[in-house]
C-alpha cells in the first residue's frame, strides 16, 4: 500500500507533467480529484476561480500574492482560450501597453469577444477580468504573443483614446518610437479613413522628434484628400534618442524612465551633508559597519542570520558542516557569499575615492560582485556551476509584486543602456536613487538583485562623498512599497524621499 509522501509524490508527477506541456492555467477535469485535493493541502495548487487553478509554492504565505502575480498572463491567456477559441482579444490600450514591453499585472484586464457576456470577473488580489461585446483584433490587425491575441502595435495606436497618451506617456512614447517608418502604419490609417487618429499621430511623432514620420502621415492623408489637423496628445514634447533606429521596446522604455524620473528626483532633492574622507578612512568605517549592513541586507532578503555567525564566517571560522539543517545551510552560504561580495566592493569603493568614475567601476566589477555573493552556494553544491554565468537565462519574478520583470532578451538590450545611463549623469543624488532603482527594475540577475543595487547605491555614495548606508529590515515593508510605486506606477519620488530617510 502507497504511503502519504509516495501518493503527494504521484499527484506532483501529475503536475509536472501538466507544467512541462505548459499548462498555466489548469482546469479541474485536468487532474484527478485525489490528485487535486492532495496537491492543495500540501500547498502545491491554489485555486483562483471555480474550477480553476494555478500552481503554487508550499512555502507561500496566507494571502501571498507571488503564485498568483507569477502566472496571472498565462493563466489569461489559456483561460481566455478555452472561454472564446481564437475569436477573442485585448482592448487596444493593454495591447498598446504589452507592445511596450510593460508586463505589469492589471487591476481589471480589458478583453473583448463576440460571445463575452459584459461582465467582470474577480480574481485574486483585487485584480479582475472585465469582457465586452466589441470587435476584436483579426487578420493583419491581430498579434500573437505569448498566447495573447493583441491589436497589432499599429492597429493599437490608431485604436486608443486621446487619454492614453496623457495616462501612459512613457509607454505612449516607447510604441512610437519602436516604428521605423510610416509605411504600415500608413496604409492602416488610409483604408480606415483615421483622420483624427492621423492628426493625433502625427502630433505624437512629432514630438518625441520623429519628424519624418509626422510628415508623411500628414502628406499621405492629404493625398488621399483627407482633412486632418495635426494635435500633440502629450502634455510636452519630449525627444527620443534614436527613435526608428532601435526596435526593442524595453531599451526606450528604460531611457524614457531615467529622463521623466530624473526630472522628479532634481525638482524634489534634499540637502546633502558631504562627508570626505580619506580612502583607509572610508574602508574602516565599512568594516566598522560590515556587520550591521550584513544583518539587515540579509535579513530584508529573508536570510535569517545572526551578528554570530556573521562574525564566524567573517574570522573565517565557519565551515559547511556546523550547520547541517537545509535552511540554516543557506542562510550561512548568503552570509559567507556577502562577506565575499563585500570585499570585492570595497575594492570597488577604493577605485572610486582614488579617482575612477563610479559608473565605469561599477560596470567592471558588477559580475565579481554577483559570483562572490553565490561562488559559496556553488562550493557546496547548493547551487549548480551555470548559477554563477552571469545575466539570467529564465524569468524571474518579484515576491508579492505586480511587476514582472522584462524578459532574458530584453535584460541583453538594457543593461548597456543603463551603465550608459550612469555614466552620462551628471547629478550624484540621482545616480544613488536611480543607479538603485533601475537596476532592480531590469532585474538582471536570477537571484541577489537586492544586494546588489544595494551595493551600487553605496559605491554611488561613496564617489558623492557620502558615508555607506544601510538601509534597516525594520524598515523593509517601506522599501518595497516605494520601489512597487516606482515600478508599477512610474512614481519615484516615495523612493528618493525612502534614499533621503536613510542617508540621515
Amino acid at each position: 500500500m502507497a504511503t502519504a509522501p509516495e501518493k503527494l509524490a504521484d499527484a506532483l508527477q501529475a503536475l509536472n507533467t501538466l507544467q512541462e506541456q505548459g499548462q498555466v492555467a489548469l482546469r479541474s477535469s485536468d487532474l484527478s480529484r485525489t490528485h487535486r485535493e492532495r496537491l492543495m493541502k500540501s500547498g502545491f495548487l491554489k485555486e483562483i476561480m471555480k474550477g480553476w487553478y494555478i500552481s503554487s509554492r508550499p512555502n507561500e504565505s496566507i494571502g501571498e500574492s507571488t503564485a498568483w502575480y507569477a502566472s496571472f498572463w498565462g493563466f489569461c491567456a489559456q483561460y481566455l482560450a478555452e472561454r472564446f477559441g481564437e475569436n477573442w482579444s485585448l482592448a487596444p490600450e493593454q495591447s498598446l501597453l504589452l507592445h511596450a514591453g510593460d508586463t505589469t499585472v492589471p487591476r481589471q484586464l480589458m478583453v473583448r469577444a463576440p460571445k463575452a457576456g459584459n461582465k467582470n470577473t474577480n480574481f485574486p488580489h483585487n485584480t479582475s477580468l472585465f469582457e465586452s461585446r466589441t470587435n476584436v483584433a483579426n487578420g493583419d490587425a491581430l498579434a500573437i504573443k505569448d498566447g495573447l491575441r493583441l491589436f497589432a502595435l499599429e492597429d493599437a495606436l490608431i485604436n486608443v483614446p486621446e487619454s492614453f497618451f496623457e495616462n501612459h506617456p512613457t509607454e505612449a512614447r516607447t510604441a512610437l518610437a519602436i516604428i521605423p517608418d510610416a509605411s504600415l502604419l500608413l496604409a492602416k490609417l488610409l483604408d480606415g479613413g483615421h483622420t483624427r487618429a492621423a492628426g493625433r499621430l502625427a502630433g505624437a511623432f512629432r514630438s518625441i522628434g520623429s519628424t519624418k514620420i509626422a510628415d508623411d502621415i500628414l502628406s499621405a492623408m492629404k493625398a488621399a484628400d483627407h482633412d486632418v489637423r495635426e494635435l500633440n496628445p502629450f502634455a510636452q514634447s519630449i525627444p527620443v534618442a534614436n527613435a526608428g533606429r532601435v526596435t526593442s521596446p524595453h531599451v526606450h522604455r528604460i531611457r524614457l524612465k531615467w529622463a521623466k524620473m530624473r526630472a522628479q528626483i532634481t525638482a524634489n532633492m534634499p540637502e546633502m551633508r558631504l562627508e570626505p574622507a580619506s580612502t583607509d578612512a572610508y574602508l574602516k568605517a565599512m568594516d566598522d559597519i560590515y556587520v550591521t549592513d550584513a544583518y539587515h541586507s540579509l535579513s530584508i532578503e529573508g536570510y535569517q542570520v545572526s551578528s554570530d555567525l556573521i562574525e564566524k564566517v567573517r574570522g573565517g571560522n565557519w565551515n559547511p558542516e556546523d550547520t547541517p539543517e537545509d535552511r540554516a545551510l543557506r542562510d550561512a552560504l548568503a552570509a559567507r557569499g556577502y562577506w565575499e561580495a563585500f570585499q570585492r566592493v570595497k575594492e570597488s569603493v577604493r577605485a572610486v575615492l582614488e579617482g575612477q568614475d563610479a559608473a565605469e567601476v561599477v560596470e567592471a566589477d558588477l559580475g565579481d560582485w554577483y559570483r562572490a555573493l553565490f561562488a559559496p552556494s556553488v562550493t557546496a553544491g547548493i547551487l549548480k556551476a551555470s548559477h554563477l554565468a552571469g545575466y539570467r537565462n529564465a524569468p524571474v519574478y518579484i515576491r508579492q509584486s505586480q511587476h514582472v520583470p522584462m524578459s532574458v532578451e530584453a535584460v541583453r538590450d538594457c543593461m548597456p543602456v543603463f551603465f550608459e545611463l550612469l555614466r552620462a549623469e551628471t547629478e550624484p543624488y540621482v545616480r544613488i536613487v536611480l543607479g538603485h532603482f533601475i537596476f532592480v527594475f531590469i532585474h538582471p540577475f536570477v537571484d541577489g538583485n537586492g544586494r546588489t543595487a544595494r551595493f551600487l547605491m553605496n559605491v554611488m555614495m561613496a564617489a558623492a562623498g557620502l558615508p555607506w548606508t544601510v538601509i534597516h529590515v525594520e524598515d523593509r515593508d517601506a522599501y518595497m512599497a516605494s520601489l512597487e510605486a516606482a515600478s508599477v506606477s512610474e512614481d519615484i519620488l516615495p523612493f528618493a524621499k525612502f534614499i533621503a530617510a536613510a542617508m540621515e
